[in-house]
């Protein structure tokens, strides 16, 4: 007896895209895909009523934590699982995480409906020290180096190591930990000023300024920087937050390299959807900015052709009166984790006829494989049973009252989108239908933590 059958589906199955078919499900996995119209028994049937099924997505790249520290993973994983990510990936850095990392743990399990797991930060000498220890104590592999605070912008946060010396003692200590990734936040910070401080002098207050004083050049300089140290030690990278073609271009010309070592890139979902004439002003001001719409459309090429590998949403929940501000006191990041997957439907497989397997490719398998998460990506007998059920036609209105997030506002606010999930399992159970979190999963949030070694 199965716990689970999904009838009347379309299947998103590696390789066959999708297909109609019948899923089971037994102890929160995927125990059976059969032909369509085939009966199996099952505790619970769904009829999908012809919709999509999709893997969950994984959001790899959120900041649970950044805006109320003590609920964030209660209020964020709701968020994340209404718009059918069910694993996401947050950024956990303290001064020693040695000491840090179990309270943090022990609260995201007490409170993520989704499955969930951890980046480390790497903001010290001490982290870079202790990075095979706490690799293998705590199941990460994966951490991030902030290029950003680097020097005086790097004093202002209390960073005091953080320079050319560390990245490359940190991509030399991730090397030697097999299947270890450093994703890397590239932007010249020390340049920025030099941009920065004409464009406020002259009284600039719009979204551009913040694009003109952190131009593409500066992040494709860093993109270099990383990839020639990180060829030179023989350590996996991942470019996060990809913004511009310059900088793709760069990560490109570094893979041609022979013997280079693997060079992952992550763009965000405002990389492909928003530009620096969004109406949504200083709403929209993040880190690298968004860019002009030619970036916008290297983008996309880079998805398609593969050049991109990733798709996470940089997923920071603070308050709208954090943004209301002008350009320059406005805080950085904004809310995103649960609308990744209808960004992409509607501009990418709705508005540019970007193939529905290209996207599940980026936005689920690749991340699953990147991050050693082999349970995860795919619809696939013995994988975890997390799915989406979508109504690829279902057009809805952007309301951040609807979206649980402790965050208030939403750049994109007022969109009208085309393609939602309907329904989301994490490992077989409904935790979000129709557009609400289920009872149950407000009851026992049940998220499970991920050890990736």
């Amino acid at each position: 007896m199965l716990d689970l059958v999904l009838t009347n589906a379309r299947l998103m199955l590696p390789g066959h895209g999708l297909t109609d078919g019948v899923l089971g499900v037994r102890d929160g996995r995927i125990a059976v895909i059969a032909a369509h119209g085939e009966t199996l028994a099952a505790r619970e049937t769904v009829d999908c009523e012809g919709r999509w099924v999709l893997p969950g997505l994984i959001d790899p790249h959120v900041h649970f934590g950044f805006g109320s520290p003590e609920t964030d993973f209660e209020t964020e994983s709701r968020f994340a699982a209404l718009g059918g990510t069910t694993t996401v990936l947050s950024f956990h850095r303290s001064a020693d995480i040695r000491e840090s990392f179990d309270a943090a743990h022990a609260r995201a399990l007490s409170q993520s409906c989704v499955d969930f797991g951890f980046h480390f930060g790497i903001t010290s000498q001490l982290h870079v020290d202790t990075l095979a220890e706490i690799s293998r104590r705590f199941g990460v592999t994966s951490y991030k180096l902030y290029m950003m605070y680097k020097g005086a912008a790097g004093l202002s946060k209390g960073f005091t190591d953080i320079d050319d010396g560390l990245l490359y003692s940190a991509l030399r200590a991730t090397a030697a930990i097999p299947g270890a990734i450093m994703g890397v936040h590239c932007e010249n910070v020390e340049v920025i000023p030099v941009l920065r401080d004409p464009l406020r002098a002259a009284g600039r207050d719009d979204l551009k300024a913040w694009n003109e004083q952190s131009p593409d050049f500066l992040e494709a300089e860093n993109v270099h920087r990383v990839c020639y140290f990180a060829n030179k030690v023989g350590a996996a990278v991942n470019i996060v937050h990809l913004s511009s073609r310059e900088a793709l271009d760069e990560a490109r010309r570094h893979r041609r390299t022979h013997n280079a070592p693997p060079i992952h890139v992550e763009t965000c979902p405002h990389y492909l959807f928003l530009n620096d004439e969004s109406p949504a002003g200083t709403y929209a001001k993040v880190n690298p900015p968004v860019r002009g719409q030619a970036d916008v459309e290297a983008m996309w090429e880079g998805v398609l052709d593969g050049s991109i590998t990733t798709i996470g949403t940089d997923h920071v929940p603070r308050k709208r009166v954090t943004k209301d501000k002008d350009i320059w006191t406005a805080s950085n990041g904004f809310p995103g984790t649960g609308l990744m997957l209808p960004i992409l439907l509607h501009e990418g497989y709705h508005r540019r006829g970007v193939p529905l397997e290209t996207l599940v490719k980026v936005a689920c398998e690749n991340a699953a494989e990147i991050y050693r998460m082999p349970s995860k990506g795919s619809l696939t007998v013995g994988k975890d049973a997390d799915l989406v059920i979508v109504d690829p036609d279902l057009e809805r209105t952007v309301d951040p009252a609807t979206l649980e997030s402790h965050a208030d506002y939403s750049p994109y606010e007022g969109m009208t989108l085309k393609g939602w999930p309907v329904r989301t399992f994490v490992r077989g159970r409904t935790v979000a239908q129709d557009g609400r979190i289920t009872d149950a999963a407000r009851a026992q949030p049940g998220g499970r933590y991920l050890n990736r070694l």
